[in-house]
């Protein structure tokens, strides 16, 4: 998924990871170069659900405007990771 808005410098990243392993998530989330935030969880269909529903909202300081879902992937790895900017 793509995260569009005031999504970078705010926590956002930060506040998925934590987020998604609180919900019990697998996956990873990056900064891209258009200033959108990159994401992708697997788990219990219910709460990938519930996990896309908080990043419509994200951190405090966050002001989303897009959320936008991409074709499904690939599983991913155990555990849930934040990689560099791309």
């Amino acid at each position: 998924m793509k995260i569009h808005g005031r999504v970078q410098g705010v926590g956002y990243r930060a506040w998925v990871a934590e987020t998604a392993g609180v919900i019990g998530l697998d996956g990873w989330v990056c900064n891209c170069l258009d200033g959108t935030v990159e994401a992708v969880f697997s788990g219990a269909a219910v709460d990938v659900s519930d996990m896309l529903a908080r990043c419509r909202h994200g951190p405090p300081a966050a002001c989303v405007s897009d959320v936008v879902i991409l074709a499904e992937g690939e599983p991913v790895n155990n555990g849930f990771r934040v990689l560099p900017s791309w």
